[in-house]
C-alpha cells in the first residue's frame, strides 16, 4: 500500500492540516455566536422567512447568492467534519439554514428534532441567557 505523502505533496498536507485547524477553530466560535442570535420560533412552519425583503432587488439577489454560497461551505464543512474534529451536525443544521431550496425547512425540523441537537443548541442559548428553542410538533410525511 502506497504512502499518503507519495498520492500528495507535502505542502498540500500542510494546507489540509491548517484548514482542519481553522475550520474547527471557526467551527467552536461561529456556530454558538450563530445560534444565540436565532429568534426563539425560528424553526416553528408558521414563521415567514422574508430576508431582506424591503431592500433593492439587486442587493437582495447579491445577498442570496452569498447567503447561498456561505451555506453550501458550511454544509461540506459539517459533512467533513463528521470524521475529522468539529461540530458537523451544528454545521450543517447552520449550513442548510442560509441555504434557498425547495425542502428546506423539512431538513431542518428533522435535523432540530432530533433530542440531541436540541438539547445541545438549547444549552449554548442558556449558557448566554437567551430561551430554548420552540419547536412545533410536526408530523413528517414518509
Amino acid at each position: 500500500m502506497a504512502d499518503i505523502t507519495s498520492l500528495v505533496s507535502p505542502a498540500a498536507l500542510e494546507f489540509l492540516f491548517l484548514l482542519s485547524i481553522v475550520s474547527f477553530v471557526g467551527s467552536v466560535i461561529a456556530i454558538p455566536w450563530i445560534l444565540i442570535r436565532l429568534p426563539q420560533d425560528y424553526f416553528c412552519e408558521s414563521r415567514p422567512r422574508t430576508w431582506l425583503k424591503d431592500h433593492h432587488p439587486v442587493l437582495r439577489l447579491i445577498a442570496l447568492a452569498v447567503k447561498n454560497f456561505v451555506g453550501w461551505l458550511l454544509l461540506l464543512g459539517g459533512i467533513a467534519m463528521l470524521v475529522l474534529p468539529g461540530q458537523g451536525l451544528l454545521t450543517i443544521l447552520i449550513g442548510v439554514s442560509l441555504m434557498d431550496f425547495p425542502g428546506k425547512r423539512a431538513i431542518e425540523r428533522k435535523i432540530i428534532s432530533r433530542p440531541l441537537i436540541l438539547q445541545a443548541i438549547n444549552r449554548i442559548r442558556q449558557r448566554f441567557d437567551r430561551p430554548p428553542l420552540f419547536i412545533e410538533e410536526h408530523i413528517f410525511r414518509k
